[in-house]
């Protein structure tokens, strides 16, 4: 299930674990590119906020300049 992207709590429930944690220490070694996903992830939010930022700088100053 881990290794089909299936969230680890959702593992856990279904496994019967006592805690998320019993369940990544037996089978965290299924996600190997749980890191890697996780800082694609972090980096595209942080890109499309820089895009969207810039773009909102650029429509202000227009603004201003029309004062």
């Amino acid at each position: 299930m881990l290794a089909s992207n299936v969230h680890p709590k959702i593992v856990q429930e279904r496994f019967g674990h006592s805690s998320i944690a019993v369940t990544m220490d037996i089978y965290s070694h299924l996600m190997p590119n749980m890191q890697a996903d996780a800082v694609a992830r972090v980096n595209d939010v942080l890109q499309n906020a820089i895009l969207k930022r810039k773009a909102g700088e650029g429509t202000e100053n227009k603004r201003l300049a029309k004062r």
